[in-house]
Parts: structure tokens; sequence; C-alpha cells
């Protein structure tokens, strides 16, 4: 079986989903690597990096395509709306594609490339449980993301993140707040800490608070009823309206007392949660930074804008978007490791074997043969009054 990946096609995409250190992994399962040449340049993997562990480099894209049962992209189409559509005509019907792909919010990509015949399997849907860590790219990514914005921080916070003792007096050390303890958060706890910060962490969900403190920071509790905060696969579910208001009347003077605050909270496939608005902000010290890392979902500040860096009140709002692929090389060999894992446990003997009975292959294949499988996404497609069903495109 033939595995293909090609150079990424979203703007300031550097990640590139295959990379050489995997090549051999998937030989194993009786695969074989095909690369567009240039695929990893941007990450720091040339041409010949793939050649010396056993992979074949083709001229063109469409080559890969044409030639490969498998292609692997970082953001296949519905992930990357802009370019991602230019390669629709290049697929074949029975064709698998790997890839994050948006499938909850890009309806309309969804039914294209299942129009397609495309065996789609969206890398952001694999469940979260055990047998699945080492294929699960939301969190090696986020474990990035997390790090990234600690240090976007501190290149944007006029003081420095340790306690200094010097002659010419002590420098107190930078107050850090973390909102959200996921993967994210968790990374930004412990990154802001071996900088030297003090820090807090506050997230709704009661088992977040051992997380927390394992890392060394205070745990934030506010006197809230968040029961019903965590939902499938322990992921942070979507709350009301008035709890996220009493959210955020609670939280403003622990926002006001810190110098750094990285937001992290987000719900899968919906709009992020706004915990932090202009009024808040008028109410923390000059200088003060904002990383928020929710922003391409709609942003947990209100001032944030997606993509940009703004100073409002005085306080920075850093909505630096894909911070993994700022760090293309230790982002693509994490990325790689998830999707060569995932093509192992499919991938017997060199042949696809799609067992629907399997719960890491049911939550992850979104279409095949012509079909919209996913119960989640089957949702988001119907239209208002549409019974739900697997519906044929």
């Amino acid at each position: 079986m033939i595995v293909g990946t090609v150079r990424e096609s979203f703007p300031d995409e550097r990640r590139v989903a295959l990379t050489p250190h995997v090549v051999p992994l998937l030989a194993k399962a009786g695969c074989e690597v095909l690369v567009e040449s240039g695929a990893g340049s941007a990450a720091g993997f040339p041409d010949e990096a793939y050649t010396g562990k056993g992979a074949r480099v083709a001229a063109s894209r469409s080559a890969v395509f044409q030639a490969a049962a498998a292609i692997c992209q970082v953001r296949g189409y519905g992930a990357n709306l802009e370019r991602g559509r230019e390669d629709l005509a290049l697929f074949r019907r029975g064709q698998l594609l790997v890839a994050t792909y948006e499938p909850l919010t890009a309806s309309a990509a969804v039914r294209e490339i299942a129009e397609r015949g495309v065996t789609l399997l969206a890398l952001e849907m694999i469940p979260r449980i055990t047998r699945a860590q080492s294929m699960d790219v939301l969190s090696s990514m986020s474990t990035i993301a997390g790090y990234k914005a600690v240090l976007l921080a501190a290149a944007h916070l006029p003081k420095m993140f340790p306690m200094m003792m010097t002659a010419a007096g002590t420098i107190t050390p930078a107050r850090v707040l973390v909102i959200g303890a996921g993967v994210a958060g968790l990374q930004a706890i412990a990154t802001a800490r071996r900088l030297g910060g003090v820090v807090q962490a506050y997230d709704p969900r009661p088992a977040a608070k051992e997380q927390v403190s394992s890392l060394g920071a205070k745990f934030v509790e506010l006197e809230l009823d968040s029961s019903g905060a965590e939902g499938q696969g322990g992921y942070a579910r979507a709350m009301g309206e008035e709890f996220y208001r009493r959210q955020r009347e609670l939280m403003a003077p622990i926002v006001h007392a810190h110098d750094v605050i990285v937001c992290t909270a987000s719900v899968p496939g919906k709009t992020a949660p706004m915990l932090i608005t202009r009024e808040m902000l008028r109410g923390m010290s000059p200088g003060s930074v904002i990383v928020d890392l929710a922003a391409e979902r709609g942003g947990n500040c209100e001032a944030s804008r997606a993509g940009q860096t703004v100073v409002e009140a005085g306080v920075t709002i850093v909505a630096t978007l894909n911070l993994a692929a700022t760090v293309p090389g230790d982002a693509s060999q994490l990325f790689s490791r998830n999707v060569a894992n995932l093509l192992a446990h499919l991938v017997k003997n060199g042949k696809l074997e799609l067992d629907r009975e399997d719960e890491i292959t049911r939550e992850s294949l979104v279409c095949h043969d012509g079909v919209v499988t996913h119960p989640r996404v089957l949702a988001a497609l119907q239209p208002e009054g549409e019974p739900a069903g697997q519906r044929g495109v």
C-alpha cells in the first residue's frame, strides 16, 4: 500500500504530515511512503532525509495523488477552505484521506469530499481513550501551543518572569493565570513555572484541580455549580450564558491581579466561551498580556482579533493562530508519529482494514463509499426538520 504526503497549501503552514522518522514504522505495516518533492522542507526535512529512510520522492503533487492509496495531510480541505479545494479534483473514489478536516463546522467540504467517494478519517475526531493516546494529534499540537503561548507572553511583557535579587534591588516574579487546564493549559502552566512565574489556574471541571496542583500551580476555585462542565472524553462542555456571566463576575478580581493570562478554554465544534470582557481589561495593570489560544473559535477575550496582536486599555492581547506551525520541526515529528500510529492500527500486511466495530475507527471515520457516516457530523449536516440518518451524497 502506497501512503503519500504532499506540501501543505494553507498560508504559513510549515508542518508536514509525515516525517522521515516514521517511514520505517510504516514499512513494518506494509506501507511504502511517497512524498511530494519539497513537502518537508519548511519543517527542516529535505527530500534526501526521506530517501535516506527508504521513501520515494515524486516530482509533482498530482503524481502523489495518482499513485497513493492513502493521502496524509496536516490540513485537509475542510481545515483549508481557501486552498484545499484545489486538491478535490485529484482525489479518486476509494482513496483514503487522513487529515484534520474540521468536520463539525465545514459542512460543505464534508459533502464535497464524500461526493468524490473518498474515505475520510478526521484526526480531530480520534477518541480520547487510552488506546488512542498515541494517535491524538489534538493533544500533541496543544502541547506545543501551550508552550509557545507562554513564550509569546514573555516576549510582550515589559518585565521578566522570575524573581531576581540583585544589588540594585529585588525584581518580583510575574503573576500568571492560565484559564483552562486541558493539554494546552497544563503545558502553559509547566512552561510558566519553568520560567519562574507565580502561576494560578482555573478550570470549571473539578477533576482539573489535582492536575494543576501536581504542576505546582495554585488552583482557583469559584463558587459555581460546575458539575456538568466535563463532557465526553474529558473535554470541556458548553455551559449556559448565566453560568458564564457569573463566572466572569467572580473571575474579574482574579484577572486584575495578574500580569499574564493565557486563555485556552474551548469546546469542540462550538464557539469559544467569552470569559474576559473589555470592562475587565480596564482593571488590569498597564503592560499586562493576554494570549488567547481560543481566538480561532471566537476567542475567550472580547477584545481578541484572530491572527492579530492588539493593545486595548493598556493590555496587549495576542491572538496568533496556528502556533504549532511556528515550531514546525518538532510539531511535524509529533503529528507524523500520531498519523503513523493510526495507520499502523488500520493497515494489516499492506492492506487497509476498516473495522467499524473498533472505537478508534468508528469515531474518526467521517465518510466512506459516498456516505457521511459519523453521527455527530451527520447531525451538523441536517437541515432543520430533517430526520437524522446516514446520508448518501
